[in-house]
């Protein structure tokens, strides 16, 4: 028997592709969504479906429902848009999280928390380990969403703690793949679109920070297998790709599979933007059986082709 399971975010970037993965086994899904940074386009493959249905709500508000299991990932994940209204922002992490808690809490459901890599904001730790508490402005242009998720993760182990709430939680570090918005600010897609159009490629800094990738597949499977892991294992966990590449190489792999003339220019790097992103994965690959399997070059030429579709609409 499939189970009964909401998805908060449900059409966004990886929301929807995890809604496709629980459909596929089987599964009852719930989308909900207040479609600002989700998209209608993301989940109108499933209309129609008779285990899918998708409730237009914001979560910073209350409902009532049924469910077996709650993944939560309800909160805008790039700086363009949590920047955009920051207030916000930190309401969905805090509000909305505790409005989901309060749901699996009352029927007694198990609630997988989306956490993020920028709780270890610039780290001085290398690569990043679940036990880093890392090194996080509290008062800077990204602290709405990097302190809003260590606020999310806290209530998440308190209501665990004191209401004996079944939770995991997870750190998702950079994900790309198709359906991802053109503009969202996000350097996968942003250095795609740029070359697919024939525009500057734009490198923030020196080119020289960097970060892992992990395509949205890889990171579905992981989602999963943390949700049904059952050992008791609460987390948090990081799940990414431990690969390593600077802004510079990634920009040099999307030219030449682009085949694009486009120019690498450079401009400031944002305030509190981190160097180094890297996954330590030991936990996850211990405790989940879990490890990336697409690596980058095969990752970008499958989203390459979702944009370059996208593009030519």
């Amino acid at each position: 028997m499939g189970k009964r399971i909401l998805v908060t975010g449900g059409a966004g970037f990886i929301g929807n592709h995890l809604c496709e993965r629980l459909l596929a086994e089987g599964n009852d899904v719930i989308c909900l969504d207040n479609f600002f940074t989700g998209r209608r386009s993301n989940i109108r493959r499933f209309e129609g479906h008779p285990h899918f249905e998708w409730i237009r709500h914001d979560v910073i508000e209350p409902i009532r429902l049924e469910v077996d299991q709650v993944y939560h990932l309800a909160c805008p994940a790039s700086p363009v848009h949590y920047q955009a209204n920051p207030i916000w922002t930190i309401k969905t992490s805090v509000d909305g999280t505790m409005n989901m808690l309060g749901l699996a809490k009352r029927v007694k459901a198990r609630l997988l928390l989306a956490s993020t890599s920028e709780i270890y904001g610039d780290p001085l730790v290398h690569p990043q380990t679940e036990d880093y508490w890392g090194n996080v402005n509290p008062i800077g242009p990204r602290s709405c969403y990097d302190e809003g998720k260590r606020i999310a993760e806290t209530l998440a182990f308190e209501y665990h703690r004191q209401h004996a709430v079944d939770v995991r939680v997870i750190r998702i570090f950079n994900t790309y793949g198709p359906n991802m918005l053109e503009h969202d600010g996000r350097v996968v897609s942003n250095f795609i679109c740029q070359a697919l159009r024939g525009n500057d490629l734009t490198i923030y800094g020196t080119g020289e920070q960097t970060r892992s990738f992990c395509f949205v597949s890889d990171l579905v499977e992981g989602m999963m297998r943390m949700m049904n892991n059952e050992a008791g294992f609460v987390g948090p966990v990081n799940l990414g790709n431990p690969g390593e590449f600077t802004m510079l190489e990634l920009a040099e792999k999307v030219l030449a599979q682009t085949g694009s003339g486009s120019k690498i220019v450079y401009r400031e790097l944002p305030e509190n933007d981190p160097k180094r992103r890297k996954p330590d994965i030991s936990l996850a690959i211990e405790k989940l059986g879990w490890e990336p399997r697409i690596p980058l070059d095969e990752g970008l030429a499958k989203t390459i082709a979702y944009f370059r579709e996208e593009i030519a609409r």
